[in-house]
């Protein structure tokens, strides 16, 4: 059983690595892809909020931000119930591109999945959403009481 965990997490490695490689040749790097997939599914998320969901530390995503917003790609905007939180939103600038790695996910998994039979790839969905919520209801050991 464990030996499936290790695998579903090298698969998982191995597709983020060979993604990477494809949107670096649009001059992006993986933590800005993410911002901007993220951004382009759910806008204007707070940036906290964002951190949490992208499993970084706040200040991190502060700097690639910061480097989004230079190129114009991001803006950050006052969040109108908080005044001390930025609220996220794509710029306008952003959409070719944002467009663009649409097109290259399209092609990587085409290139990826393309040779699995459709019944299949609809059991693996099923089963990985199985798995993702009974992640969400398995609590942390206790290692004194083990």
């Amino acid at each position: 059983m464990e030996q499936l965990a290790w695998e579903i997490g090298e698969t998982s490695h191995a597709l983020r690595r060979a993604f990477d490689r494809r949107a670096a040749e649009l001059g992006i790097t993986r933590a800005q892809w993410r911002v901007l997939a993220h951004l382009d599914h759910q806008p204007g998320q707070r940036q906290v909020e964002l951190a949490d969901r992208m499993d970084i530390e706040p200040i991190t995503l502060c700097r690639i931000v910061d480097k989004l917003e230079e190129a114009k790609l991001v803006e950050r905007r006052r969040d109108p119930e908080d005044r001390r939180a930025w609220r996220l939103h794509l710029c306008e600038s952003a959409l070719p591109l944002v467009e663009r790695l649409h097109a290259l996910a399209a092609d990587f998994s085409a290139d990826v999945f393309g040779n699995l039979e459709p019944a299949d790839l609809e059991k693996a969905r099923t089963l990985l959403a199985q798995i993702r919520a009974n992640l969400n209801g398995v609590a942390p050991r206790d290692r004194a009481s083990a």
